[in-house]
């Protein structure tokens, strides 16, 4: 088990992975938020720059806390709102309403103290998830949160949490409006963790199979020299894809077009 949360199945969405060295064993993201926890310049010392000795005197500070949520000893963070002294374990935070902050200070904050969401919207009747489709409730919670930009995008903190994992950084935005700078600062603001790392969909082969331009003539009849898979920037046997699809071209010749004609529709769009 994990000797700062002391748990030893965690989601590790939330509380990242093991780090196990001389006789410790850690999560990530529990080292991160640790009170008076400090990484060290060097990230190759100790357990990713956070010394051994610091990591067991805040064990045994954590060890003299009982988390407000679940009522066990061993709670290593503490809201940061000053003269709050409420406690807790990472992998209790959802449960106890608290929010964790998995960037800059990695600040924390009880149910109390957390930060909400200024924008001002409220779902209308029998809004759904945009991710999961199940009911969002009648306003905005710890639970249901909407963008910022569009104010029309509304889902469960759960489901967007899942959206931001497979996302990563890059590709994190919000599932309607498609807005990525806003929405994405104010998800890590109100404790939504988003990897730094690409897509995890763009490690797999379907991925890479979808992402491919189209790159042949599928004329009936093609009449180019070199073949079906031969194209030129321009001229006779310049290839156009299909301006709905793009899951067809053709060579500019083999469909009658001229050197003009900006777009081309195959026929099972037309």
């Amino acid at each position: 088990a994990c000797m700062l949360c002391r748990r030893a199945e965690v989601d590790p969405d939330i509380c990242g992975c093991k780090l196990e060295k001389q006789g410790l064993c850690v999560h990530v993201f529990c080292l991160f938020l640790a009170n008076e926890l400090f990484q060290q310049w060097d990230k190759n010392v100790g357990l990713m720059g956070f010394l051994p000795v610091d990591i067991q005197r805040t064990i045994e500070r954590a060890a003299q806390k009982r988390c407000f949520v679940c009522g066990e000893s061993g709670a290593a963070i503490t809201c940061r709102e000053m003269g709050c002294d409420r406690s807790f374990h990472l992998p209790c935070a959802m449960e106890g309403g608290c929010i964790t902050q998995f960037f800059g200070l990695y600040r924390s904050f009880c149910w109390e103290h957390r930060p909400e969401q200024a924008v001002e919207a409220a779902p209308e009747e029998n809004t759904t998830c945009l991710i999961c489709l199940d009911p969002v409730g009648d306003r905005k919670s710890y639970s249901t949160m909407v963008c910022p930009a569009c104010k029309h995008a509304w889902f469960h903190r759960g489901c967007i949490q899942g959206q931001a994992v497979c996302a990563g950084i890059s590709r994190f935005q919000c599932p309607l409006c498609r807005d990525k700078d806003l929405f994405l600062m104010e998800m890590l603001i109100m404790g939504i963790r988003i990897p730094f790392r690409l897509p995890s969909w763009e490690n797999s082969h379907a991925y890479v199979a979808l992402s491919e331009r189209h790159s042949r003539c599928d004329a009936s009849e093609c009449l180019c020299p070199g073949g079906r898979e031969q194209a030129e920037e321009e001229g006779p046997w310049h290839l156009l894809l299909c301006c709905s699809c793009a899951a067809e071209g053709t060579h500019r010749r083999c469909s009658c077009l001229t050197n003009s004609t900006a777009s081309w529709e195959c026929d099972s769009c037309a």
